[in-house]
């Protein structure tokens, strides 16, 4: 089973909620795809026990067989090659290693190379497996180490995924293929404005969704009408208390600083594994 936690904002609790499910199902196996951002070690802390480059295929030019026919430029979505006074640019930032370039040059003058553009770090945890990625700086393109993360997931245990926030691209690439997606939000006017879109997404990509509303009593009651309206389940509402602030400032999830939530958690899993919101 993979369930996914987004949030179409940041500074939900998206990666606190991820964290404390996780640690509250035996075996679960939990996968930080916020990988310009990731940030679900400082919670889980596991022991590192594997790291793997992660490499896309960029085109390089032969200048020697090069006849500037624009063949490249023409073929590329992404407008990652230019051709320009009998000169061949290519924008490696841009390139989705999707390798068009090179399969429709005529002359042949194209290769791929390796590029990389970060890591993945595997780890555990008493008996919670963890993955993540981490993006190198200055690289532009997140969906493609989100997807290498992905390759981790094992279709026999449950996985959680800390989505990125936000409504893009990685966000997309994160959730895909998700069984179901926690959607994390606030009682305030901007967290409902990026519910509103985050929903829309997922309605897109056909994925089953409920909704988890922290701090809940904070704000106002427009966030409830909203998801009534929209026949959208309120999954779990945890209130705001100085005390699981402070906790997260220290690194520490719900679960762990407040052992009482363990239960909220478990009947959160139980209540997406049997389908039954109220």
């Amino acid at each position: 089973m993979i369930i996914s936690i987004a949030s179409g904002k940041g500074g939900t609790g998206k990666t606190t909620i991820a964290a404390s499910l996780a640690l509250s199902v035996p075996g679960a196996r939990i996968l930080d795809c916020d990988v310009e951002e990731p940030n679900c070690h400082i919670f889980i802390k596991p022991e590192i026990k594997e790291k793997t480059s992660i490499y896309i295929p960029v085109p390089e030019i032969d200048k020697n067989k090069c006849d500037y026919c624009g063949k490249c430029k023409q073929v590329c979505m992404y407008n990652a090659i230019a051709v320009l006074n009998k000169t061949t640019l290519v924008f490696t930032e841009l390139c989705h290693g999707c390798g068009a370039c090179s399969y429709f040059c005529p002359q042949k003058a194209i290769k791929e190379v390796n590029k990389e553009i970060g890591f993945i770090e595997i780890g555990k945890k008493d008996n919670l497996s963890f993955i993540h990625g981490k993006l190198n700086i200055g690289q532009a393109m997140s969906p493609p180490l989100i997807k290498a993360v992905k390759k981790y997931i094992n279709s026999a245990k449950v996985n959680i995924i800390d989505a990125p926030p936000g409504t893009s691209c990685p966000v997309v690439e994160s959730v895909k293929g998700s069984d179901f997606c926690i959607l994390v939000t606030e009682p305030t006017p901007f967290g409902l404005n990026d519910l509103i879109l985050a929903v829309e997404v997922l309605r897109k990509l056909d994925i089953p969704f409920g909704v988890v509303i922290n701090r809940s009593d904070l704000g106002d009651k427009k966030t409830d009408v909203y998801c009534e309206n929209e026949n959208i389940p309120i999954l779990m509402r945890i209130p705001f208390r100085q005390e699981i602030a402070r906790a997260y400032s220290k690194g520490q999830p719900i679960v762990e600083a407040f052992p009482e939530y363990k239960k909220d958690f478990q009947d959160l899993f139980n209540t997406i594994k049997n389908g039954k919101f109220s």
